[in-house]
């Protein structure tokens, strides 16, 4: 593939030639404008970065106007309103919060974008405070919805939006990207690329991260060595507890940082007695750290599920004698071995529990039993 530099605000956009052209026109002329864009694309395709950077076309006043572009693509311009969410669902107050905005007037700029990146974490009652605002649209005010595709929201909201599908990229430009980017050794690029599944920042994270690639390699081989219930049940707390630190790693830094930020703006040291009345400013800081290292857990055992349905998508390629395109070419003997023991009704069997317990670690369900019931699923052949 030929991937092309388009012009400022899309340079970021990387192997979306066709979407930018369609929106790059469409901020070009108002005729062929719709009120309303859905942007879909599998997780790490670009979703937002191209959000963005049409919130940046839209605003300034022509293809010139840089200063305006720039000051979106900050998150500092008055007429683009973002809504994106780190807890596991986007909320009814937020959702109308995101409404009343919308039918602002923009101040500065030609448009006012709203944009919700994580338009699929939103259950059915707020979608539907959306659909008005969706239904009869403010003039001058363009929505902007990312979710990983259509399927993940209701039909009326997708009635009312015009769908934009992103391509998936081929491993090997996602390698030469990660390459490009951050100058990694190629084979270690393309390995990245291959476990990612093409996902652009897992990759990246796959190939400057040892750790993450040996943590990767370990929950594979332990599911592979798995015997019976007892080996099932001790797995399914390994991996838990490979998600809980890395959720930690990734957030304790950050909330330690909020957590000094908000005592420094109203005024108290370190180690000094919180007020009773600023209290509740910091019981509401915790409340959504606390919300987002939840999702930050349930993304880290989501991310292990989608490592072990490479694995077992590649026994089943193996199996209908397709070796040429396995994910996971480094665990080919085993997965050879295991292709060779299991008939291909007990992989698919394995393959649909994959799916449906990462659809009900979704809905809440104690992320503990849902991976122990997998796990001895995958001993057996049967489901519990």
């Amino acid at each position: 593939m030929t991937v092309t530099l388009a012009p400022f605000p899309w340079t970021d956009v990387w192997g979306q030639d066709e979407a930018v052209e369609t929106l790059r026109s469409a901020a070009a002329d108002p005729s062929a404008l719709s009120h309303a864009w859905l942007i879909t694309g599998p997780p790490g395709s670009g979703r937002s970065t191209l959000a963005y950077a049409f919130a940046a076309a839209l605003i300034a006043d022509s293809p010139d106007d840089e200063h305006t572009m720039r000051q979106v693509l900050a998150g500092t311009h008055p007429d683009v309103t973002v809504l994106r969410t780190e807890k596991v669902i986007i909320t009814i107050k937020e959702a109308r919060a995101l409404v009343e905005r919308s039918y602002f007037a923009p101040s500065a700029g030609r448009y006012r974008v709203i944009v919700v990146e994580d338009a699929d974490r939103m259950v059915e009652r707020t979608s539907n405070v959306l659909l008005k605002a969706l239904e009869e649209p403010p003039e001058n005010t363009v929505w902007v919805l990312c979710a990983p595709s259509e399927a993940d929201l209701l039909p009326t909201i997708l009635s009312r939006v015009r769908p934009l599908r992103l391509r998936e990229p081929d491993v090997d430009d996602v390698a030469r990207l990660i390459v490009q980017r951050t100058g990694a050794d190629p084979a270690i690029a393309e390995q990245a690329a291959r476990h990612s599944q093409r996902h652009i920042g897992m990759a990246q994270r796959l190939a400057t991260d040892e750790d993450v690639r040996r943590r990767r390699d370990t929950t594979l081989r332990s599911v592979l060595a798995i015997r019976g219930v007892g080996s099932a049940v001790e797995v399914a707390g390994e991996i838990i507890q490979v998600a809980t630190d890395d959720a930690k790693a990734l957030t304790a830094e950050r909330d330690a940082d909020e957590r000094a930020s908000l005592l420094r703006t109203v005024g108290i040291a370190e180690g000094q007695a919180v007020p009773p009345a600023l209290r509740g400013q910091l019981s509401a800081l915790e409340e959504e750290q606390k919300q987002r290292a939840k999702r930050s857990l349930r993304d880290g055992i989501d991310r292990a599920l989608t490592d072990l349905q490479s694995m077992y998508r590649d026994v089943v390629m193996l199996q209908y004698g397709r070796a040429d395109d396995l994910v996971n070419r480094e665990l080919h003997e085993d997965l050879s071995a295991l292709a060779a023991a299991w008939p291909v009704a007990r992989t698919l069997v394995v393959l649909d529990h994959l799916a449906e317990t990462r659809e009900v670690l979704e809905r809440n369900v104690a992320a503990t039993l849902a991976l122990e019931s997998l796990l001895v699923t995958i001993a057996s052949g049967r489901k519990p």
